[in-house]
């Protein structure tokens, strides 16, 4: 029989309860204490208040059968988002010619396969002045590193001594070295122009002849380390006779098992919006594999760098599309960049080169900032660019409005693979007379491959990056800032859900939303020891504006308005109409976005509306399509509406 009374009896049962609780929450208090912080987090983000402080991410709901590898995203002025990424850095995508795009409408939230007819992964893109999208480069093959490659192969220079015929070398051409005795097959055919004849200038005698070159990429016939060669040789080719045995020779360096890099394609596409499909116009000149694309003040399009169909960076020829005739032409003159450099058109049709680039090419070639007249190719250098080590992967925003003409360059990291990174944000005015940088907020720390998009309340949305290459070391930042061009300092928002590193982005929608896409992590742990999985899950960011109660609402309007002319809109508020802008449309790819930009019009106010003014510089405003938004006094943007600026 229990000799306790009831009440202690109860007492003892409590302390008993109380004492294995307290042990269990000893052993599992770091996970109830995630659990319930967890649990809080989840609370908090979803209030009202919160959103309309902080905005809020939501994942994009994409059925499986559309989830790419997602490299390149542009906004189209249907309202539709293209997603390209081609064999999007799968070698098995690649050796299966599984090429992929998707578009998605945002506004019905449906999408749908584009047939892709060639590897466009790591292509250039930029809009065209009839609202077409211009891809151009991407990838014939793939890297090889030192460890994987089996035959002995690299560049072969072939010379033509003929000064009256060029030649073209099929597929699958023989050359032998004269002193190595070595023979190397080409992969592919190769142009080799006629020889140049030299004139003395004076008195117009006949001096010699200037070989005409083309550049291949030949391979040993057999594999392993024997055939490699260690110096420069001249190499017969097999199977010409004669004058043409003599004029026609090639000559190589070093042909190793070095690892080989990505090379480049000559193709070029313009996507229409309407129709839904890619059109095959004139290739490239030069093969590009990480080219940037910019739009020029005329509506041709300058593209530059790259890799190319060797896997070497494009010696500085640059070249222009003209839209109207779909095709190419060298400009003429030698200017190097690192590949995917940030080269923007200015108010005076000059061109600014930020510093920002994705990487490849010489450390100590092409990478210092600086304005370009792609006319004189006079290059203006500017100075006072801090941490000018850590530009690779880093972003450059055109701040608005764009007739400020004022440039950041956001974060960004060292050469390569280098564990530097930047938490800077660098400024400058291009206005001065002797612009130089200078040091404006900084990011909470060093940040590569962060997103910049331009709001239409005119701030700019930074977000995503990780602090060492590609995420190694689990070093993505979870975090998401806007930046506010007017105070010159950044406001912490609320935090996106998954880490964005390289191959990532983001594009402004027409409601005010941004998606942010990609990210190609080396690893998928903190320890490095798993290889990194593609992110294909799509985050939409719906900024605080989107929750502050009433928007503007822009209706009626031209669908078109000529520069230094005006149009008419009716505008339903709730208070006064502060401003109008046109922002152009995000084509977007490597953080490297040299297409967006933000206008202020010109702006009064009718009956019922306003009446907006596109200001008469094309290179402030080049032709294309834009969207047109609205800020009351509150600070809140309308959604977009499409005008044409022809």
């Amino acid at each position: 029989m229990n000799s306790y009374p009831p009440s202690r009896r109860r007492a003892r049962r409590v302390a008993t309860v109380a004492a294995v609780v307290a042990a269990l929450t000893a052993f599992n208090g770091p996970a109830m204490w995630r659990f319930g912080s967890e649990k809080y987090h989840d609370f908090k983000i979803n209030q009202p208040d919160y959103k309309a402080s902080n905005g809020h991410w939501d994942y994009l709901d994409v059925p499986s059968e559309y989830r790419i590898n997602t490299i390149h995203a542009a906004l189209l002025h249907t309202g539709k988002v293209l997603l390209i990424a081609g064999s999007g850095n799968d070698q098995e995508n690649f050796d299966a010619k599984k090429f992929e795009s998707v578009l998605w409408d945002p506004e019905t939230d449906e999408f749908k396969k584009i047939p892709t007819p060639k590897d466009m992964f790591c292509a250039g893109h930029t809009q065209l002045p009839d609202g077409k999208l211009l891809v151009a480069g991407g990838t014939k093959r793939y890297e090889k590193l030192k460890g994987d490659v089996t035959k002995a192969g690299g560049l072969m220079i072939v010379h033509n001594e003929d000064p009256d015929e060029p030649r073209t070398l099929p597929a699958g051409t023989r050359f032998t070295g004269k002193k190595n005795g070595r023979t190397f097959a080409s992969r592919d055919p190769v142009l080799v122009e006629k020889a140049k004849k030299i004139f003395d200038r004076n008195t117009g005698r006949f001096l010699r002849t200037k070989a005409g070159l083309g550049r291949i990429y030949v391979e040993a016939e057999q594999s392993g380390k024997e055939y490699e060669t260690g110096t420069e040789d001249n190499y017969r080719v097999q199977g010409l006779k004669g004058s043409d045995a003599r004029n026609v020779y090639g000559i190589a360096q070093k042909l190793a098992l070095d690892k080989k890099d990505f090379q480049g394609i000559k193709e070029a596409y313009e996507f229409d919006p309407v129709a839904e499909k890619y059109i095959t116009v004139d290739p490239m000149n030069e093969a590009r594999w990480y080219p940037t694309l910019t739009t020029l003040k005329d509506g041709k399009v300058l593209s530059l760098s790259g890799l190319d169909e060797i896997g070497q960076i494009v010696p500085g020829k640059d070249e222009i599309y003209d839209p109207r005739t779909r095709t190419w032409k060298y400009t003429g003159i030698i200017r190097k960049f690192p590949t995917y450099p940030a080269i923007f058109l200015m108010d005076n049709g000059k061109l600014f080169y930020s510093g920002s680039n994705a990487g490849y090419g010489p450390a100590d070639v092409g990478r210092e900032p600086g304005v370009w007249d792609l006319t004189t190719n006079k290059f203006d250098k500017i100075p006072g660019l801090s941490a000018p080590d850590r530009m690779e992967t880093s972003a450059t925003v055109m701040l608005p409005p764009a007739q400020d003409q004022r440039f950041m360059v956001i974060g960004g990291g060292g050469v390569g693979e280098s564990e530097k990174s930047s938490e800077k944000s660098r400024l400058v005015d291009l206005r001065e007379n002797n612009p130089r940088f200078r040091d404006g907020a900084s990011l909470q720390q060093g940040t590569r491959y962060p997103s910049a998009s331009l709001l239409p309340d005119d701030s700019v949305l930074v977000t995503g990056g990780s602090s060492d290459y590609r995420g190694r070391g689990g070093s993505n930042v979870l975090q998401a800032r806007t930046y506010d061009p007017r105070s010159g300092t950044y406001k912490r928002v609320a935090d996106p859900q998954v880490g964005r590193n390289y191959h990532s982005g983001s594009v402004l929608l027409p409601d005010g939303r941004v998606m942010i896409f990609g990210s190609d992590s080396l690893f998928a742990d903190d320890a490095d020891t798993k290889p990194g999985v593609f992110e294909q899950r799509i985050e939409i960011y719906t900024p605080p504006y989107r929750y502050r109660g009433s928007r503007p609402e822009v209706s009626g309007g031209p669908k078109s308005i000529g520069r230094g002319e005006s149009g008419t809109f009716k505008v339903r508020t709730g208070g006064a109409v502060k401003s109008a802008k046109l922002l152009r449309p995000s084509a977007v790819t490597h953080v490297t976005d040299t297409d967006q930009r933000s206008v202020a019009l010109g702006m009064r106010r009718t009956a019922d509306g306003i009446r907006v003014t596109v200001p008469e510089n094309r290179a402030l405003v080049p032709s294309g399509w834009y969207m047109l938004f609205v800020t009351d006094d509150k600070g809140t943007p309308s959604e977009g509406v499409w005008v044409e600026v022809p």
